[in-house]
């Protein structure tokens, strides 16, 4: 598998991307501050892995610490190693990461066993806020903004408006089904749309490759169409009593563009998300990651592979 890389996208604004994209494989962001110091967007899973995009920012930013961290999202393979950075770099994040950082422990690596984790703790946001935020960072303005119930319920966008550059977290996987059990089916496209209003020249995916001009209205444009896929096979088993399992195995053979789509075991636990949006619960409303995880399991086949 390829190593990591850093790709500067703009001026002084880096993605770090890890292939293949996979379960865990995230990307992560650096921001130059164009006064020595820097700004970081996400971290990475296992102790190993961030340590090394520790020392890959370092080469390009100097030896000080971040100015500041920001999550866009609470799932380990994004906050693991929020707690290797010094404690005077604040962690900023929605006020549901936060919640859900601490109420969900290391259940990432209880159910995704095959990476090497290292050591593990928990570091939620110390600075949280709900709507939206500017982090002003030297010359730079980064706008976050709160997206969710769509990935998850603490869903946040870091936006560089001089720049154009959209950090989209997990709102946008490139070549992978999207992960909703934690989020809301319903909300998706909304998140989708206000990423769309932006008007980005390029946007860093939470997993897979960069996206740059009229590739960002095909990504979005195919997310939306994987969306409706979903709420319709939801709506039609739930009216008709059949479980989750049964629709994704259904539909298996009839995903048409989505259908070389990495992660296929997504669909059933996004499909357990629209039922239970569909039984009346509030969007964004809790739902056992534990409860899910065997079926996509039985959709995949066996155990799910993670090769972070």
């Amino acid at each position: 598998m390829p190593e990591p890389a850093l790709h500067e996208v703009a001026d002084g604004v880096f993605a770090y991307v890890q292939p293949d994209g996979s379960w865990m494989l995230n990307n992560t962001g650096l921001v130059l501050d164009g006064a020595g110091g820097h700004v970081l967007v996400d971290t990475t899973c296992t102790e190993a892995r961030n340590r090394a995009l520790l020392a890959r920012v370092a080469e390009v930013a100097g030896e000080g610490p971040p100015r500041a961290l920001v999550n866009t999202h609470h799932h380990g393979d994004h906050t693991y190693g929020n707690w290797l950075l010094p404690a005077a770099t604040p962690v900023i994040g929605h006020v549901h990461c936060r919640a859900d950082i601490l109420a969900a422990g290391l259940v990432a690596a209880e159910i995704l066993t095959g990476p090497a984790y290292g050591e593990l703790r928990l570091r939620p946001p110390e600075v949280t806020f709900e709507t939206r935020m500017a982090l002003h960072a030297g010359e730079r303005r980064i706008d976050l903004l709160h997206a969710g119930p769509a990935h998850t319920r603490g869903d946040v966008i870091a936006w560089l408006p001089e720049e154009r550059v959209a950090f989209a977290g997990d709102l946008v996987i490139n070549g992978g089904q999207p992960f909703l059990v934690e989020g809301s089916v319903a909300g998706y496209p909304r998140a989708l749309a206000m990423l769309r209003e932006l008007d980005p020249l390029v946007l860093v995916p939470g997993h897979g490759a960069i996206c740059r001009g009229d590739e960002i209205r095909r990504v979005l444009d195919d997310l939306v169409g994987y969306t409706a896929l979903v709420d319709g096979l939801a709506r039609y088993g739930h009216k008709t009593g059949a479980p989750p399992l049964t629709m994704a195995r259904a539909a298996a053979r009839e995903l048409g563009p989505f259908a070389d789509w990495t992660e296929r075991e997504r669909l059933v636990g996004n499909l357990h998300r629209a039922y239970h949006e569909l039984d009346g619960n509030p969007l964004g409303s809790p739902l056992a990651l534990t409860g899910v995880w065997p079926d996509m399991v039985t959709v995949n086949g066996g155990p799910i592979a993670c090769h972070a």
